[in-house]
């Protein structure tokens, strides 16, 4: 918990445009020029800089589900090799691997057709449509909560 709290004074300084929030996970608001951090995990200080990196990055906001996935891999692409170096945090090739397998699963299961179990490509923001059977499905944004999917009549 030291070592984010000094960590966090240090980006703090540095990027003096940034909100930090004490919250129970880690995310970045566009919006409001916010990070929210959970002091607790014992990776934070990976987890800081990966936040603060979509920040540089200014990741604001994605079209489509692979859109998201690719300004993950680079928000821990720059978290790795600038940000770390900068404030002293090793940041593994397994954190990241792991990190990304959540949207890879979260991406899997929301391209998964509720009607036939096949896979279906991405059609609208919300809207997939199925390769196999060719039906459609609505999702929610499910960032932050549970993937629901709903058939299409």
């Amino acid at each position: 918990m030291l070592l984010i709290a000094s960590t966090l004074a240090n980006i703090t300084e540095t990027y003096p445009d940034l909100q930090f929030i004490s919250g129970d996970s880690f995310y970045w608001s566009p919006s409001k020029h916010e990070i929210t951090y959970q002091p607790g995990d014992p990776d934070g200080l990976e987890h800081l800089l990966h936040e603060v990196s979509h920040a540089l990055l200014k990741h604001t906001k994605y079209e489509t589900d692979i859109a998201l996935i690719q300004m993950e891999r680079a928000a821990w692409q720059y978290a790795k090799t600038t940000l770390a170096a900068e404030y002293n945090v090793q940041i593994t090739d397994d954190l990241i691997q792991n990190d990304l397998d959540t949207y890879r699963d979260w991406l899997h299961a929301r391209s998964t057709c509720p009607h036939c179990g096949a896979n279906g490509i991405q059609t609208a923001k919300q809207t997939y449509q199925c390769l196999i059977c060719h039906r459609p499905w609505s999702v929610n944004q499910a960032l932050h909560c549970q993937l629901k999917r709903y058939k299409n009549k």
